[in-house]
């Protein structure tokens, strides 16, 4: 059985720090696992302003409310599930992503949480695991699963090394320069086609 892991920002919904940061004025949010590759590095950062700013999850969540996932997601999604398992590794958080998995048919979704506060301070995230997309990739290779993978950001070339094939989807062209090895497309379509010819089963389009 073969497993399909995708990340989530960037490949099935907007970025949510950089929609915030639109929002907010705040262009230090505007960064993220596409620009900073050390996770820890940006997390602290995007957790200072908000505590500068006087910020918190709920101003967060008023925004995610407002977005729905990239044009054609869904349809995706659904072609995907009808050929393998489905899983989503992200770094994003839980207290995030609900209203976007409602929207996506809710997909298996592997992230972290968020330390919140009763007045809605973010105080600290809290980590999976260290490593979590390449250690998840362990995992089901544990189970005999065979894992396609395929993500935009330095956060997921670990996932993408350690599956037995990765694709780079929407990458930037920093991500695609660094890591040549992984085929990059940028259209649903195309990388329907890269799932197929990754699979070693014989797979249509249709």
């Amino acid at each position: 059985m073969e497993i399909a892991c995708l990340d989530l920002e960037g490949v099935l919904i907007p970025e949510i720090w950089i929609k915030f940061a639109e929002k907010t004025g705040i262009d230090a949010l505007k960064a993220t696992t596409r620009d900073i590759s050390d996770y820890d590095e940006l997390m602290k950062m995007r957790l200072g302003v908000l505590e500068e700013h006087n910020l918190g999850l709920n101003e967060i969540q008023e925004v995610i409310a407002t977005l729905e996932p990239l044009e054609g997601a869904k349809e995706f999604v659904d072609w995907l599930r009808e050929r393998f398992q489905v899983v989503i590794l992200s770094d994003t958080f839980y207290e995030f992503a609900a209203p976007l998995m409602r929207q996506l048919g809710y997909p298996t979704l592997l992230c972290h949480k968020l330390q919140v506060e009763a007045n809605g301070r973010v105080s600290d995230y809290l980590l999976r695991q260290p490593d979590p997309k390449r250690q998840s990739i362990k995992a089901f290779h544990s189970l005999k699963y065979r894992c396609i993978a395929a993500g935009d950001s330095y956060n997921d070339t670990t996932m993408l090394s350690e599956a037995d094939a990765g694709i780079l989807f929407h990458a930037p062209q920093n991500v695609i320069d660094e890591f040549p090895q992984f085929p990059a497309v940028h259209t649903y379509e195309d990388l329907k086609k890269e799932f197929i010819k990754a699979s070693v089963r014989e797979l249509s389009i249709d």
